[in-house]
């Protein structure tokens, strides 16, 4: 199969329904075998895209955050069974390890579950860092979400720390250690740890991120929710390392040669975690995806292991897979919000499909999939306010009719109401342009359907 044209056309037609702006890079057994880029990477849409356009990588820095801790692993100066309070003793969360942290199993709370960022900006006009986090977590009171190795639970904030023990142990700061043992040896020229609502932006080829707003592009800065934008920009660990398709090919060879992470390291990044009671820590079960050191693990049919990472920030988008057996690699690097998710997801997995060998569905927007002449007798009595439990970070608060269509408002901890227009899609199931999953009315409930097995009922209120 010609996948070189294949994924062009497929990341063109992506383009063209606003589900890609940005850059991607498929390589097998180290060639190249497709790479390009559409778009725009200002604001203004005056520097269009390119294939050197440095992006925010968001989520897929947690793995160079683990590469470091690994590389201190290797010289014997961290063990990955560390309690982390031989590091800060004042932490109150004794039991949790380094190894923990790596896989999302350690229970520490997260600050921005009580706006602490947000808080601290407001309050003290300046943007918090690790150090702030820290001294958030020794001083807030706030318990752990379960007791070591019992759950796992996506936590930004271990990887903070794993910053920080890095800076701790190397007498460097974090971002100067990822550059000199980890960007330049790798040839990553590129690449590095960022804070351009701190320090500004370097370039004119860094890439800006924009989210969607009332249908409209602006920058995060400028949206409604810039307090958490600007707020959120100063720690390390998570994210904010910015790179380019390009630097992430090199980064790929670099991990397969073993010359800074060794074969023994990579193997244990790439073992799934395992809970207290023997069980694989699952990042999304359903998904048959586990949790490594800053990777996600999976294994595919006929290609062997897989490790990948997601990673979203304010407009940014970004994946980066790697079939370990097959020596394959795929990145695909967004700046801006999809205009339609279904569309996004789409084309995401159809360049995934193109990797494994498949050939790819095609590119069906939410309005595509949309019924054009639907029964629309029943819709009245879906309108009205549903329950939800107390503790729900994200759920729906209201259905409504606006000029004929439906409409679902969601109550988000942090960005406060969204609203999305609900596409019927028949049986009484309706999509969003931009989330993926489903919403079915019936008879005084409201479902979300994330999966075949994942699903979370709300009851109608009584009007």
């Amino acid at each position: 199969m010609d996948k070189k044209t294949m994924m062009e056309t497929l990341a063109r037609e992506a383009h063209e329904k606003g589900a890609f702006n940005g850059a991607w890079l498929y390589a097998e057994g180290g060639e190249i075998i497709s790479r390009g880029a559409f778009g725009w990477r200002d604001a203004e849409d005056k520097l269009p895209m390119r294939e050197d356009s440095i992006f925010d990588l968001a989520s897929v820095s947690k793995q160079f955050t683990a590469a470091a801790i690994m590389l201190l692993v290797q010289n014997g100066q961290v063990r990955l069974e560390d309690e982390i309070t031989k590091y800060f003793p004042k932490l109150p969360f004794p039991g949790i390890t380094v190894r923990h942290l790596l896989t999302h199993t350690g229970g520490e709370p997260d600050p921005s579950d009580q706006n602490f960022y947000v808080k601290t900006w407001e309050k003290e006009k300046r943007i918090p860092d690790n150090r702030d986090m820290l001294r958030w977590l020794m001083e807030s009171g706030t318990p752990p979400y379960f007791a070591p190795g019992e759950e796992c639970n996506y936590s930004n904030t271990g990887f903070c720390l794993l910053a920080l023990i890095v800076e701790q142990v190397s007498g460097l700061p974090f971002e100067d250690f990822l550059q000199k043992n980890l960007f330049a040896p790798a040839g990553m020229a590129s690449t590095g740890v960022c804070h351009i609502r701190v320090n500004g932006i370097p370039s004119d080829n860094f890439v800006r991120n924009m989210v969607i707003e009332h249908d409209r592009f602006v920058l995060p800065e400028e949206s409604e929710h810039e307090r958490s934008v600007i707020a959120t920009d100063g720690t390390n660990g998570e994210g904010f390392v910015y790179s380019t398709v390009l630097d992430l090919f090199k980064w790929d060879r670099t991990l397969r040669a073993g010359t800074l992470i060794t074969p023994a390291s990579q193997q244990l990044m790439y073992t799934p975690a395992r809970l207290n009671n023997g069980a694989i820590a699952y990042d999304d079960e359903a998904a048959n995806s586990a949790c490594g050191f800053g990777w996600m693990i999976q294994s595919a049919p006929s290609l062997g292991l897989v490790v990948n990472h997601s990673g979203w920030h304010k407009g940014a988008t970004s994946w980066y897979e790697r079939w370990i057996d097959a020596d394959r690699m795929l990145v695909i690097l967004w700046s801006r919000d999809a205009e339609d998710d279904t569309a996004y997801d789409a084309f995401k997995e159809g360049m995934r499909a193109i990797a494994m060998d498949k050939e790819p569905k095609p590119i069906r927007s939410t309005e595509d999939l949309a019924e054009k002449n639907p029964d629309r007798s029943r819709w009245e009595s879906f309108c009205g306010k549903y329950a939800h439990p107390g503790n729900d970070v994200f759920y729906p608060d209201e259905v409504y009719l606006q000029d004929g269509e439906l409409y679902v408002k969601f109550i988000q901890a942090v960005r406060g109401e969204l609203v999305a227009r609900l596409y019927p899609l028949g049986n009484q199931n309706f999509a969003m342009k931009h989330f993926c999953f489903q919403v079915h009315l019936d008879d005084g409930t409201l479902t979300l359907s994330f999966s075949e097995t994942e699903k979370d009922v709300y009851q109608k209120l009584s009007d």
